[in-house]
């Protein structure tokens, strides 16, 4: 027993949701995403190294063709 209740509460609330739909409250959206703020963007951080092309040495770099990994197998 008691399960009519929580099935007829269920119901209206997928009702409300199916029918009547949230309300996007875009202020708050904006606020949220950044959009306006005078806020200085970030710095980025020098303290990771640079990654060197570890083929940058290979004499056969040269005539390798990246178009040919794309090949259609079909």
């Amino acid at each position: 027993m008691g399960r009519g209740r929580a099935k007829a509460k269920q119901t209206k609330v997928a009702r409300a949701l199916k029918y009547g739909g949230p309300q996007t409250d875009f202020d708050r959206l904006q606020a949220e995403l950044g959009n306006g703020s005078t806020e200085e963007p970030a710095e980025l951080d020098d303290s990771y190294d640079v990654v060197e092309d570890p083929y940058a040495d290979d004499p056969y770099a040269k005539y390798y063709d990246d178009d040919d990994d794309e090949e259609s197998t079909g």
